[in-house]
């Protein structure tokens, strides 16, 4: 993998599990290139209906906060504009990139076509031997702050991963 590549590491909160029922409350990227990173961005999402109480607690994402914030579909040129020309790059990528491919069909926007690389993947190969790839299991073996469950958090944590990796 070519270190200088711009790498867009993603990360989405959602209102549960599946990218087709679902729908995304959170999106952070957050840019890598040379091991550094040089840009990000963050918006909650207003999903357009509930957020279950067990995600509140998770996320700490509620109803209100959601309420004015823009729908994806607002959003989507942003987030597009984010994304082209990167590689997209997610700990669990098929996840983040099932919720954004989606919540894109559902807005009627095209969606960049992206290299994906995934750091559970990339952690698998480099770090071996831990007892499992959670990224807060990555984060405890590797001495960096995990970013509990918001999505600037965890794309921040995500993207000194990828870094960290990257070296190794």
């Amino acid at each position: 993998m070519d270190r200088s590549s711009i790498f867009s590491v993603v990360d989405v909160e959602t209102t549960g599990l599946s990218a087709e029922r679902d729908r995304v409350t959170e999106v952070a990227i957050v840019h890598v290139q040379a091991d550094k990173i040089f840009r990000t961005y963050a918006t909650l999402v207003n999903p357009g209906r509930p957020i279950p109480p067990f995600i509140q607690q998770m996320t700490g994402i509620t109803d209100a906060m959601v309420a004015g914030a823009p729908t994806f579909a607002e959003v989507a040129q942003i987030i597009s504009a984010n994304l082209a020309g990167t590689v997209f790059v997610a700990h669990n990528v098929r996840f983040d990139h099932g919720f954004l491919k989606a919540e894109f069909a559902r807005a009627n926007h095209a969606f960049p076509p992206l290299t994906l690389v995934d750091t559970v993947a990339l952690a698998r190969q480099g770090l071996r031997g831990l007892p499992n790839y959670r990224l807060e299991t990555l984060c405890e073996h590797l001495g960096l702050v995990a970013g509990r469950h918001r999505a600037l958090g965890d794309a921040t944590v995500a993207a000194h991963l990828l870094i960290k990796l990257l070296g190794a």
